[in-house]
């Protein structure tokens, strides 16, 4: 799914208020902490990950594969932090704006 910039918009709004729930440290992305992410999106849609100083690694590239590898969108990424949205598959809690083109 990709995000229009009014859904990303509105999803950032959301996200303002939500504190980190993960911190990606010196190891990475192991895998471990993308099954840790992964199950986290079976209670939340919306999570915001917090990539620590200690982490060498370029934060939107860490973003990017968090991203790819939970198969979740990047909303955005603000300094040492970013943060995914993924929807739950039955009944999605936050109901995104819609495309005018879909309309």
């Amino acid at each position: 799914m990709t995000l229009t910039s009014k859904q990303r918009a509105f999803l950032k709004g959301l996200a303002a208020d939500l504190e980190p729930v993960f911190q990606i440290g010196k190891s990475s992305v192991t895998p471990e902490v993308t099954s840790a992410i992964t199950e986290a999106f079976n209670t939340h849609e919306l999570i915001k990950i917090t990539v620590l100083k200690n982490c060498l690694d370029d934060v939107k590239e860490v973003a990017g594969t968090v991203a790819e590898r939970t198969r979740s969108d990047l909303v955005q990424v603000i300094g040492r932090k970013f943060v995914l949205y993924k929807p739950f598959k039955d009944e999605p809690k936050i109901i995104l704006p819609r495309n005018k083109k879909s309309e």
